[in-house]
């Protein structure tokens, strides 16, 4: 245990992105999934991602994540959508994928560049297993303002994240190499994350791990300042500067894609 943001995730059993599957379908979607016969899912999480995928698709599906308690997660969640025939899952890291290069048809990943440093390096390894032809698909977070806020500030350092703004981003896609990029930018809707978030991870599921999250905010102080970010995300503070917005309006997301 590290005690990072991710971390915690792999310990309550719950991994989300933003614009939960509404988001992933229109991903899966630009990326021309229905063509695809087998996909990569980086940062795969509790699983939800290639269980759908499979599920929904037939296609094959591979799934890493650096955590090995998240890859058990997603192998439970294979087992339980009867799709373990299909899926196929394994820890590995972003910047040095295990697999040869021109393999997938699809390579995708969802909230996880965002938390890597190396951004180049993980989009590069990321093109080089997909086939020419095939697609590169990403789902992350981006800033709507140039100079966030200091609570803003705080909670992308809690979580990990440089929470880098939108030119940033564009500035990645435009030096990847891809042919046919493509952005779709979307502003944040508390209301509606909560209620994608309930349909990504499921009702079940969620309760289970909310229980799981309030255990160890009760009996493990140090996953306590974690944990917190959920509701500092939700609300403004003593700190902030009177009718100042709360912090989840600092941020949109993109669905990023192009064709190697």
């Amino acid at each position: 245990m590290d005690g990072s943001f991710l971390d915690q995730q792999s310990r309550i059993g719950i991994s989300v992105h933003l614009g939960g599957l509404p988001a992933t379908r229109r991903l899966l979607a630009l990326c021309h999934l229905a063509e695809a016969s087998e996909v990569l899912d980086v940062g795969c999480g509790i699983g939800v991602g290639p269980a759908y995928i499979a599920r929904t698709h037939g296609c094959r599906v591979v799934g890493v994540d650096r955590s090995p308690r998240m890859v058990d997660w997603a192998r439970r969640r294979a087992r339980e959508a009867g799709v373990e025939d299909r899926v196929s899952l394994h820890v590995a890291d972003v910047l040095d994928l295990p697999f040869e290069a021109d393999r997938f048809d699809v390579v995708i990943a969802e909230s996880v560049l965002a938390f890597v440093v190396d951004k180049e390096r993980a989009l590069a390894e990321m093109v080089r297993v997909t086939k020419p032809g095939g697609y590169v698909g990403l789902n992350e977070g981006f800033l709507l303002t140039g100079t966030p806020s200091p609570r803003v500030t705080g909670l992308a350092r809690r979580i990990g994240s440089a929470m880098a703004p939108l030119g940033t981003w564009l500035a990645l896609w435009e030096a990847s190499g891809l042919d046919e990029r493509l952005v779709r930018t979307y502003r944040l809707d508390p209301a509606r994350e909560i209620r994608d978030r309930f349909r990504w991870v499921g009702l079940r599921r969620l309760l289970a791990g909310s229980m799981r999250a309030v255990w160890l905010y009760l009996t493990d102080p140090s996953a306590r300042p974690v944990l917190d970010t959920v509701f500092v995300s939700l609300r403004t503070g003593p700190e902030d500067e009177p009718g100042a917005p709360p912090p989840w309006a600092s941020f949109g997301y993109g669905l990023f894609v192009g064709r190697k």
